[in-house]
């Protein structure tokens, strides 16, 4: 089916990509992809396992070098200006990235002396990160003693320390119990809310979605969709989320529901 592109409120937008194609080999990872994220939006990137997320998001940290498009963070092309834009990005990876040994304070003093933010400084905005994200009175515990969700909440905290106008989240709730999860997703779109930031959230959890997000349908590295969640479902002709993908797509199997 062909990719349908729906036109969302005009804005600043905090994330953009152009034509983007990348291959491991033979392999086409990611098929001419674009797409766009609004400051003050919480975008949704709805695919399988296997669909190309994560070699997306490799792509915009600049883990991967895109060699074809384009990708720019807040106005600033990745490729020609990588430290100006890298400074404008958060993130949070799949794979758990904290110090299991150091306390959730030291664990972000040390990434803020990494941006370049003394001593004084550097505590004085993890205090209010872990206070972002709950969990100020944890803060002289080591990594260890968290639980995931607890974790990734740190992680969120991290990315907020140098104060990002967009956050990448790659599947970040995945091996987290229901609580956890409902948890790390309301911090993230409360961020949204009172920071203005950009969100590009990464799941094949269909419940992780509201009806206000917007929504980008990935598929074996194409784009089948984005816009809103009514448009797609208008677009598809289906009653749900979960069957309007399966439309797009043509795949039996269907994002999960948790």
């Amino acid at each position: 089916m062909d990719t349908k592109v729906e036109q969302i409120n005009e804005a600043t937008e905090a994330l953009t990509v152009r034509g983007v194609s990348h291959h491991f080999g033979e392999i086409k990872a990611l098929d001419n992809v674009s797409l766009s994220v609004q400051q003050g939006s919480f975008t949704v990137l709805l695919g399988l396992n296997g669909a190309g997320k994560s070699t997306l998001f490799a792509l915009v940290t600049r883990l991967y070098d895109n060699t074809s498009g384009s990708i720019s963070i807040l106005d600033h092309d990745v490729r020609r200006q990588p430290t100006t834009a890298l400074q404008r990005l958060g993130v949070v990876f799949q794979a758990r990235t904290l110090d299991l040994d150091l306390s959730l304070l030291q664990n972000l003093t040390y990434h803020a002396s990494l941006h370049g933010l003394g001593p004084r400084e550097g505590r004085r905005r993890a205090e209010a990160a872990l206070e972002l994200v709950s969990l100020t009175d944890r803060a002289g515990e080591k990594v260890r003693n968290l639980s995931g969700g607890q974790a990734r909440r740190v992680e969120i905290a991290r990315c907020m320390l140098h104060r990002p106008g967009l956050l990448l989240l790659d599947e970040p709730t995945v091996g987290l119990d229901i609580d956890s999860r409902e948890s790390v997703i309301s911090i993230v779109r409360e961020l949204v809310e009172t920071h203005g930031l950009g969100v590009l959230w990464a799941t094949h959890l269909i419940d992780e979605i509201k009806e206000t997000d917007n929504i980008v349908v990935l598929h074996k590295g194409k784009v089948l969709y984005t816009g809103t969640v009514p448009g797609l479902r208008k677009h598809s002709g289906a009653e749900n989320i979960s069957n309007a993908f399966r439309a797009l797509t043509g795949e039996m199997t269907k994002p999960e529901a948790a």
